[in-house]
């Protein structure tokens, strides 16, 4: 998809922004019982009211979908040329391409990325959202779509364009652009049991909100089911991912009924998991297979290298950034733009297994 992102050279108008939908403040108000100040006043300086009528406030905004306006006076209207993205974990590698990849074409069209992070916990991105409508974007890019009831208020009314990526539910109202977690699962669970594989293994993120691992276990404990196999999930209990990973791979071996076959949910934890195999003396993957998800740049240069599942990271950055620069009129609108894309994932097979 590479080939069609090039700039044009023709900027059409830009669409209108409509904020018809928006809860004000005042509606805020008359929903608590209180003035207008008072609940600019709990955004500016939240200890110069009551705790009791904080936490109505906080009730009565998280309810209501408000979202406090910080651009001043007559520019609060202005057509922005910023996209908020919130992802899950900056730091994380399997969502690299995709911020790389969105913000190079913004940057070609004359846009800006602005970028949070949620480390997985619903309120975290909900913060976040708040935040980032406050400022009036152009759009705005979630990362899937495990969103609180606060959230899924406010970008119900958020009168700009919305795109959720990484995963696909088109079912929702929000642009979709991404894949089927489960269909992940799946396609490492029949990798496995077509290699000959017998007892096979998830280990799930030991980071609580990685709601798009579980769906992988599903779809892993889905195949297992129609094979007659017993599934066998772990959670570790380790927090960093190279030690989560060690954890879980010791806990699946060495064990009356040893895995031959471990699908873990990320490359990190599959490396940690080859790691203690190295120093356990256990070869990959001859006593075990090891399989992961997101092809990170070290997956190949392990040793052994790593079998994983390479997500469309690129092109879910390249599609979601043409949409919405589409819907904003910065690039051209094509005749019947779908509003989901499903994208694929592709298992690259290596020396783990």
């Amino acid at each position: 998809m590479s080939d069609s992102v090039a700039p044009t050279a023709v900027t059409p108008a830009r669409k209108p922004r409509s904020n018809a939908g928006r809860t004000t403040i005042r509606q805020v108000a008359n929903h608590v019982g209180v003035s207008a100040i008072t609940i600019s006043r709990y955004f500016k300086q939240p200890d110069s009211v009551s705790e009791e009528l904080r936490a109505q406030i906080a009730a009565a905004v998280a309810e209501l979908g408000y979202v406090p306006n910080q651009v001043a006076g007559g520019l609060a209207s202005a057509s922005s040329r910023i996209v908020g993205m919130v992802i899950p974990n900056i730091s994380g590698p399997i969502f690299a391409n995709t911020i790389q990849s969105f913000s190079d074409i913004l940057n070609q069209n004359g846009y800006q990325l602005m970028l949070a992070s949620s480390y997985f916990s619903p309120g975290q991105e909900e913060n976040a959202v708040r935040s980032f409508l406050g400022w009036s974007p152009a759009a705005l890019v979630l990362t899937s779509y495990f969103h609180t009831e606060a959230t899924e208020k406010m970008i119900a009314q958020a009168g700009i364009p919305v795109v959720e990526t990484w995963d696909l539910q088109t079912d929702r109202a929000p642009i979709q652009v991404g894949f089927h977690h489960q269909d992940v699962g799946r396609m490492a669970a029949n990798y496995l049991i077509d290699k000959g594989y017998q007892r096979i293994a998830f280990v799930t993120n030991s980071i609580a909100g990685d709601f798009s691992a579980l769906e992988r276990r599903d779809g892993y404990r889905e195949v297992m089911q129609q094979h007659q196999r017993e599934s066998r999930a772990y959670t570790p209990t380790a927090q960093p991912p190279l030690e989560a990973g060690e954890e879980a791979f010791k806990a699946l071996t060495n064990c009356e009924n040893p895995a031959d076959a471990i699908i873990f949910a990320n490359d990190n934890l599959a490396c940690g998991a080859l790691l203690a195999a190295q120093r356990a003396g256990i070869k990959i993957p001859t006593q075990c297979a090891i399989v992961g998800f997101g092809d990170y740049a070290i997956a190949d240069k392990l040793y052994p290298s790593l079998t994983t599942i390479r997500p469309p990271a690129t092109e879910i950055g390249e599609v979601a950034a043409r949409r919405i620069l589409e819907l904003v009129g910065a690039l051209p609108e094509p005749e019947n733009a779908p509003e989901h894309f499903h994208l694929q994932c592709e298992l690259v097979e290596r020396e783990s297994s």
